[in-house]
């Protein structure tokens, strides 16, 4: 369309990543792939965490609350986006390409706060070992979570109907999702307020949760260096840095996505940092930050032995 032709939207064509026509079927293979061990790994630990009691604790609820976040936010662009990949028309409808970005990225602002409540939980508890059962009790881990997904789809909501009210000049996304920096070029008006918008919320949900992070982590490591016991340090630092490899590989393509400055702009890089972030991410938390978990590989080993023991009789 041209500029300033006012035409109703029904349809997005997603683009992005089809000018490499003889990689779609690999990158169909690649993400389902990847899908499928999010879907497996993510599963296997909400699961794990419910079966075994000892994994009752905030750390494992907050871990809970990830996993199911991964599984919902990989499975609200991920099914599409495989269609797209072996499609020749490759497009959504208006409604779908709405639901999809308010889905996506309000699980990404709630996966955020999330991971700087998790940096909260282990400051508590290595910093306060003897206060944790009293200062994170049932009621205050609970209300962290509930806040961190409503603030997180509220943020989204905002952002996407003020997106989605806007006249389009055209409905070709060169994006394989639908993401709301790429839906924004396509706006005819003024998107001034739209970018205030998206730079508080860059503040709101990147630049302070990771602030967070790292002063808890300041606290956290002068703490584990002034214990006595090896032992302590190493199942401190243990914990501290499956975390932290989550938070490094989230909030690094989340920083060079939303914050990096417009001249650096690629197109290819962007699909890929994006793919990265959609996919990648979400498949290595369960790895990196609670499969390699000794309690969760006692758990894991204890309702495996337990199903082994009642199918035998």
């Amino acid at each position: 369309m041209e500029t300033g032709n006012y035409s109703a939207v029904t349809e997005f064509f997603l683009v992005g990543l089809s000018r490499y026509p003889e990689l779609q079927l690999s990158l169909f293979m690649f993400c389902l792939t990847m899908y499928l061990i999010i879907l497996l790994g993510n599963s296997l630990l909400i699961i794990i965490s419910i079966l075994d009691s000892h994994l009752h604790t905030p750390m494992y609820f907050f871990l809970g609350n990830l996993s199911f976040l991964d599984i919902c936010y990989t499975s609200s662009f991920i099914p599409p986006m495989l269609i797209i990949f072996m499609s020749e028309r490759k497009s959504i409808s208006f409604f779908g390409c709405a639901l999809q970005m308010v889905v996506s990225l309000g699980l990404g602002c709630t996966e955020c706060v999330l991971l700087a409540v998790m940096a909260y939980d282990r400051y508590v508890a290595i910093c306060n070992p003897l206060r944790y059962p009293i200062i994170m009790n049932r009621m205050l881990y609970m209300q962290m979570a509930a806040w961190s997904w409503i603030i997180g789809c509220l943020s989204s909501l905002v952002q996407t109907v003020l997106t989605m009210l806007l006249p389009f000049c055209g409905n070709v996304i060169d994006h394989p999702t639908c993401e709301l920096l790429a839906l924004l070029k396509l706006i005819c008006s003024d998107i001034t307020v739209n970018v205030l918008i998206i730079t508080v919320g860059s503040i709101i949900f990147l630049v302070i949760p990771l602030l967070s992070i790292f002063i808890s982590y300041v606290f956290i490591l002068s703490t584990i260096l002034r214990l006595n016991s090896a032992e302590g340090k190493n199942k401190a630092f243990s914990t501290c840095s499956a975390h932290l490899a989550v938070v490094i590989l989230f909030y690094g393509s989340a920083l060079f996505m939303y914050m990096k400055p417009k001249s650096k702009d690629t197109k290819t890089s962007d699909e890929i940092i994006g793919l990265s972030y959609g996919v990648i991410a979400p498949m290595l938390n369960p790895i990196i930050y609670s499969l390699r978990n000794k309690e969760v590989k006692k758990a894991v080993k204890k309702v495996l032995s337990r199903h082994l023991h009642s199918w035998k009789i």
